[in-house]
């Protein structure tokens, strides 16, 4: 872990990483790739100790209200953050100047975090984006060593319904050979039809590997997999988009189960909901107004 004082924080799409690198593990992760230019070990995570502080000149000048995204490329809730706690400060600054968050996470660690979290909803808008993509905990362990099972996730989902808060679920990726089957699949829509989830977002059933990403995930499939990776080689070649082979029956479950159960589940709705600011709660309306 090494700290750096950052000079912006916000993207253009409203998201922030107050992280850089990760201590999961996971063997699939995109954020492993050249393109983002991550200039340090992964696992030495990069801590923006001044995010608290960035974020808020940003919120105490911004007029228009928006939502606040963070984990689209380094999970929040670091094992470092239990100490840290930058995104806790983070959370109360977007709750007290009254704007709404996203979170994207696979650690139980939110958790901590759900009294802000309620709070924000219930002033304008929070949504927990937690990411399930192995149901089998034992399968889980091995592909995603360093952070909680999928069975815990959904603990954790399950204690965000009760306080009605938003929930999208991220079912992707899904690795070819390994997590493509509908076990699998089924398990994890049964798991999100419980919590009451808003929406999932799945691509695809599959994957992406490039340049970065891909030679670290062909090193943990020899390791635990044996001759996998050539199967991958041979099939794929240096191909961006994995797509499994059962794609197609896989996603007509997927769309399917998701249509019967009112949940949303394609990309652009889910992305359009998670962005969307509601009208002010504590705004009366008209006509609670003039029926006065």
């Amino acid at each position: 872990m090494h700290y750096i004082k950052a000079k912006s924080l916000l993207t253009k799409w409203k998201s922030m990483n107050i992280y850089r690198g990760c201590a999961h593990g996971c063997i699939y992760c995109d954020s492993r790739s050249e393109c983002y230019q991550i200039n340090h070990p992964f696992e030495d995570i990069e801590v923006k100790e001044n995010a608290p502080e960035l974020l808020e000149n940003i919120l105490k000048t911004k007029r228009n209200k928006i939502m606040i995204g963070t984990g689209s490329m380094s999970d929040p809730y670091q094992p470092c953050e239990k100490k840290l706690m930058i995104m806790r400060k983070c959370l109360e600054l977007i709750d007290r100047y009254e704007f709404g968050a996203s979170v994207i996470t696979k650690s139980d660690l939110v958790l901590r975090d759900i009294d802000l979290l309620d709070s924000i909803n219930q002033k304008t808008k929070s949504v927990l984006q937690m990411s399930l993509t192995v149901a089998d905990d034992k399968l889980s362990r091995i592909l995603e060593p360093n952070v909680c099972t999928t069975t815990r996730r959904y603990e954790v989902m399950k204690e965000f319904q009760k306080r009605n808060i938003p929930i999208v679920v991220w079912m992707t990726p899904l690795l070819p050979f390994l997590t493509d089957t509908e076990k699998n699949v089924r398990t994890i829509l049964e798991y999100c039809i419980d919590a009451g989830v808003k929406g999932i977002v799945c691509f695809n059933m599959g994957m992406t590997l490039r340049a970065g990403n891909r030679e670290y995930y062909y090193k943990e499939l020899d390791k635990h997999f044996p001759g996998l990776s050539r199967k991958y080689q041979k099939l794929y070649g240096n191909s961006y988009e994995i797509i499994s082979p059962k794609n197609e029956k896989l996603m007509d479950i997927f769309n399917s189960t998701c249509k019967k159960y009112g949940i949303i589940h394609t990309p652009n709705e889910c992305f359009q909901y998670i962005s969307q600011m509601p009208e002010n709660k504590n705004q009366l309306s008209l006509f609670d107004i003039t029926s006065r």
